[in-house]
This record gives C-alpha cells, sequence and structure tokens, in this order.
C-alpha cells in the first residue's frame, strides 16, 4: 500500500527519502496560497528562490518580484506575500520570482522527489484527486516557521491525510499527530489556526483578512506543479 509521511519543518526533510515519491510543499501562511491563487488567475509561472538577490537578477530579466522576510514585503519588490495581491489584472499573463523566509526554502529543499507539488486549503481536493489517481507515496513538507514546525501547515497535513485515507497508509509519529489534530479541529479551522504563534506574528501587521482567505477550502481547482524550475498549473 502507498504511504504518506509528514515532515513538518525543513530543517526535518534530510529525514526522509523523497526518491521516486511526490512531495507536496505547504505554507498555508502565505506563500503556497499565493501562488495556488495566482495560477488560478491566470498567471503564467511562478518561480521560487531561496535568496533575495536571485529574485532581483530574475526581475531584471522581466519577472515580477514577489516575496518577504519576516512578514514584510522585501523593499523594492513587485509585490508582497498577499494572496489579493495576486488576483489583480496587471499580474496576468506574468512570470513571478517568488522568495519567501519559509515557503520558497521548501520547495527548494524537495529537490530530489519524482514530483513538487503545492497545496493549500484553497486547493485541497484538487491535490487529493491528484494522489489518489497517483501511484506514488507521498511526503507533506511543510514550511513551518524559521525551522520549527507550525500549527497551519500541520492542520493541512492532517486534512490531506484524511482525504487519502482510504487508498494511503500513514507513516511516522508525524502524520499521526497532523491526522489527529485535523480531526480534532475540522469544524472550526479558521478559529484554531488564528491562535497559532505564525497568525498571531502576522496579524500584528494587519492581515487578518489574508489569513481567514488562506484557510478556505477548495476555492480553486488549480494543481500547481514545479517544471524545470518553475511552477505552472
Amino acid at each position: 500500500m502507498r504511504t504518506i509521511e509528514v515532515c513538518l519543518t525543513p530543517d526535518l526533510i534530510g529525514q526522509h527519502d523523497l526518491k521516486g515519491k511526490i512531495v507536496v510543499v505547504v505554507d498555508i501562511f502565505r506563500a503556497t496560497s499565493c501562488i495556488v491563487t495566482g495560477l488560478s488567475n491566470e498567471v503564467k509561472a511562478i518561480k521560487p528562490v531561496g535568496e533575495i538577490e536571485e529574485a532581483k537578477a530574475l526581475g531584471e530579466q522581466g519577472y515580477l518580484m514577489a516575496g518577504e522576510r519576516g512578514g514584510i514585503k522585501v523593499p523594492d519588490f513587485d509585490m508582497g506575500n498577499s494572496p489579493f495581491e495576486y488576483q489583480k489584472d496587471d499580474v496576468k499573463g506574468k512570470k513571478v520570482v517568488i522568495s519567501t523566509t519559509n515557503g520558497s526554502q521548501a520547495i527548494v529543499k524537495s529537490e530530489g522527489a519524482k514530483e513538487i507539488l503545492i497545496g493549500a486549503f484553497l486547493n485541497l481536493e484538487a491535490v487529493a484527486e491528484y494522489l489518489l489517481q497517483a501511484k506514488e507515496s507521498v511526503v507533506i513538507h511543510c514550511a513551518g516557521w524559521k525551522g520549527t514546525p507550525n500549527l497551519e501547515d500541520t492542520l493541512f497535513a492532517g486534512a490531506l491525510i484524511d482525504e487519502c485515507a482510504e487508498e494511503m497508509e500513514t507513516t511516522g509519529d508525524s502524520a499521526l499527530v497532523a491526522h489527529q489534530l485535523y480531526i480534532a479541529n475540522h469544524e472550526n479551522l479558521f478559529g484554531i489556526a488564528k491562535k497559532s504563534s505564525h497568525a498571531e506574528r502576522l496579524s500584528g501587521f494587519g492581515i487578518e483578512e489574508d489569513l481567514e482567505f488562506c484557510m478556505k477550502e477548495n476555492e480553486y481547482q488549480v494543481l500547481p506543479k514545479l517544471v524545470d524550475g518553475e511552477i505552472v498549473s
């Protein structure tokens, strides 16, 4: 039987064998929610990079630069890290380079997997449907916060496990913890997620509307996938 496991933070990804597996990267607040929103709103492609200087170099080649450090938009970038910025008309048909504190780092560190997908509550059903039809085992790679686990990404991991439970077997205590966390809170996801330290940190920037939007389930049917270094639908 295929397995599904959870890596709670990029600092632990070295403990997971990614070869031949599908990795689903998740950073609910807010990078992967932005990516899902952007590709659902006709952004052509999104390129994740780890460092600000890499993003600036691509900006000189015509990419829109998006990203943050510590929740704050990087100076001189075109966009920050809000999903609402990816709904504007002036991003349609454009390529975006994204560099964030956690999410883009997790994507970069997932190299070595057979496939890298981007997950969020916004496209939960689309991700689950793809995984159920695939033949490979799965690693859910949570971006966390600066090397530590966080609540909202772990909740998503539990939700995805729940969607796939009949076809996949969980392996490892991290997957068990994530699934039980989701089961205990599935009727009030935003209520529990907004109590997380990451949500409280970001709320200080006045972006609770972002956080609430990021916890919506199945707003989009897009399935973002990393292909030749760029995320496309």
